[in-house]
């Protein structure tokens, strides 16, 4: 299905700080949901002990089921359900921006859901929502995966002001899809919450991150999946920070953790004005 030039936008009022420490975390998600979420909450609170004031969580922090069909059973209406109201409780105690990576939310039809990325402010209101346009397709070798047959895809690029910037909202398989991010206009941050196979991750996924930071001068939190699931699948990990600049500060490569780092808006506008490779565009492609 093919991106319909539409551009949602959410604002928030500025963030008067110099350097803002952002996080993203880690998890092999298990089936059940509320493990995850305590799994969850403990390494929220070790990004909130470092300081961090934006926390992305990765695609499906919520269920990695046994089934891909296991994410349809605990699918949520918008604004109630035990995964949201995690979301807005954990971001409300700590006064953090807090964006969970994706969360099952029904759909037009009972066998689908649509894969949300939901962003919550310091007061725990749900400020943005963005669902996965591009749905995950491989068929290599003994993996195979169809996501649309369990996802129905989006079609509404959002990019929500925040007292950190502007932050463009994307899903793994995005991540391929550099034409979403040029439609996003200039953003500070972009987001991209994954659960990148193993296969693919490791022959592409460093690349894709680093492309996306250098081609549109922007700070990338990629929070992801990474480690051994019950259901069989592996992730790839490799969460990680990167720089206007495409330099990493910071990534984990296996296993649950957190990555940190710090974000310097000047430093980001130096290089845009140094290297204005975005003003210097002849193509214009952002969604009306």
């Amino acid at each position: 299905m093919a991106i319909t030039s539409r551009l949602k936008t959410t604002k928030a009022k500025p963030f008067n700080q110099e350097f803002i420490k952002v996080a993203a975390i880690q998890m092999a998600s298990g089936p059940y949901v509320s493990a995850n979420l305590s799994e969850a909450e403990r390494l929220i609170e070790i990004a909130v002990n470092q300081g961090a004031k934006l926390i992305v969580l990765p695609e499906y922090f919520a269920i990695m089921g046994l089934k891909e069909t296991d994410k349809v059973l605990v699918r949520e209406e918008e604004g109630k359900g035990p995964i949201q109201n995690f979301l807005s409780k954990i971001a409300k105690k700590h006064k953090i921006w807090l964006i969970g990576g994706s969360v099952p939310i029904v759909s037009n039809f009972p066998n689908k859901v649509r894969n949300c990325c939901l962003v919550y402010d310091d007061k725990g209101h749900q400020v943005a929502r963005y669902d996965k346009i591009h749905l995950f397709g491989l068929d290599l070798g003994n993996e195979h995966y169809h996501e649309e047959k369990t996802i129905e895809s989006g079609d509404t690029i959002t990019v929500v002001e925040t007292p950190f910037g502007k932050i463009g909202l994307s899903i793994c398989y995005d991540l391929r899809f550099p034409e979403l991010y040029r439609a996003m206009g200039e953003v500070d941050i972009i987001v991209i919450p994954s659960a990148f196979t193993e296969t693919t991750g490791k022959a592409h996924w460093e690349s894709l991150i680093r492309a996306r930071a250098i081609e549109n001068l922007s700070y990338v939190v990629a929070a992801a999946q990474g480690g051994y699931h019950l259901s069989g699948r592996e992730t790839h990990g490799n969460s990680m920070i990167v720089d206007p600049w495409g330099v990493i500060l910071d990534r984990l490569p296996r296993g649950s953790g957190v990555v940190i780092a710090t974000m310097n808006p000047k430093y980001q506008a130096s290089l845009r004005e140094s290297l204005p490779a975005l003003k210097h565009r002849t193509i214009k492609t952002e969604a009306k």
